[in-house]
């Protein structure tokens, strides 16, 4: 999807990125979701002004990575496959980074996000609000604490989101 990925240019303003992505992540809390479309556009907004991605784009000549076609930057500076060099490029999936855990627990305070009960260490589960299945990101505001009961039930469903935003 050639659309998602940025248009770099010589003059990439980080400041302007990050605030812009913030007002996208506010929208996308307050969920005014009439539609699983709605979540998905919210969701390729979210993707589109993701700030690591404007940082990556800052440090190169627009003119080296834009596509000489349709003028985006080159998904093979955003993406990454099996197949990087690094360590941290190689984890794909649904790895979940240990510093990830511990701030989900404790924002979470070892409590079940759906039924509010408390959750013991040995117990904890994680889930993806949004489907990692269907795109969500491996992030802190993305992942939840649930119970094992809990996170079995909601499999990888949007129905969740939409039933929360229409009552």
């Amino acid at each position: 999807m050639v659309e998602l990925f940025p248009f770099a240019d010589a003059n990439i303003d980080l400041e302007k990125v990050n605030s812009r992505y913030k007002e996208a992540l506010q929208a996308f809390y307050k969920g005014n979701f009439k539609s699983e479309g709605d979540i998905w556009d919210s969701i390729d907004r979210l993707h589109y002004l993701t700030p690591s991605t404007w940082e990556v784009l800052s440090n190169y000549d627009p003119e080296e990575i834009n596509c000489k076609i349709f003028g985006h930057a080159c998904p093979v500076f955003i993406t990454q496959s099996g197949a990087t060099e690094t360590k941290g490029g190689r984890r794909q999936g649904r790895y979940l980074p240990r510093e990830t855990m511990l701030k989900v627990v404790r924002r979470d305070n070892h409590v079940c996000q759906v039924c509010l009960k408390y959750v013991r260490d040995d117990e904890v589960e994680f889930d993806h609000i949004i489907p990692h299945s269907k795109g969500g990101p491996t992030s802190v505001e993305n992942i939840r604490l649930l119970c094992k009961s809990c996170n079995r039930k909601k499999s990888n469903s949007l129905m969740e989101i939409l039933e929360e935003k229409s009552s």
